[in-house]
């Protein structure tokens, strides 16, 4: 697959990833945790969210809202005390979206080194103050690391518009039956 960072119809000056990228964490507390003392799912994927867009804002230097997220599979149960840290950056840019990449670990009490917890990928729309989409700058991959990760993405963009056209076919057919 071609490595084409720059969109043909944007004239703006590439973006080197360094500039997107964040890590915020915090401590899980109790009111992150259920009975069991493991921390919600959806706590942990909010905070996949507010790193993505912290990522997605940088990148596009304005509001950038979720318009989609792949799946999150939780590898290891987060716990009670356990310090939460998701780190984030854009790997992809389109015309007005962004793919973010995040990965999640934990650092747990008296324990040493970090845990990696989930991976997620989500897709962000910058936004105008009307609330429409607005152009972004493309993506300049700065390492080979950073490479590998814009061609996965532009990978994962053609799987999710392959599957948005064949879900929109099926149900155009079981419409027309």
């Amino acid at each position: 697959m071609a490595l084409d960072p720059v969109p043909s119809d944007f004239t703006g000056e590439p973006v080197p990833t360094e500039r997107s990228k964040v890590t915020l964490a915090r401590v899980m507390g109790v009111m992150d945790a259920n009975n069991y003392g493991d921390v919600h799912g959806g706590v942990i994927m909010r905070s996949v969210d507010e790193a993505g867009a912290v990522a997605a804002v940088r990148h596009s230097n304005g509001p950038a809202v979720t318009a989609f997220m792949d799946q999150m599979a939780f590898l290891e149960p987060v716990k009670l005390g356990d310090l939460l840290t998701t780190r984030a950056q854009v790997n992809w840019s389109g015309r007005t979206s962004m793919e973010v990449g995040i990965r999640v670990t934990v650092q747990r009490m008296g324990l040493e080194g970090e845990v990696h917890v989930a991976t997620a990928h989500l897709v962000f729309v910058a936004i105008d103050a009307q609330g429409r989409p607005r152009p972004v700058p493309p993506v300049q991959p700065e390492t080979e690391h950073d490479r590998l990760r814009f061609q996965e993405a532009q990978i994962r963009r053609t799987s999710r518009l392959e599957r948005r056209a064949a879900i929109k076919r099926l149900r155009e057919q079981g419409l027309d039956s």
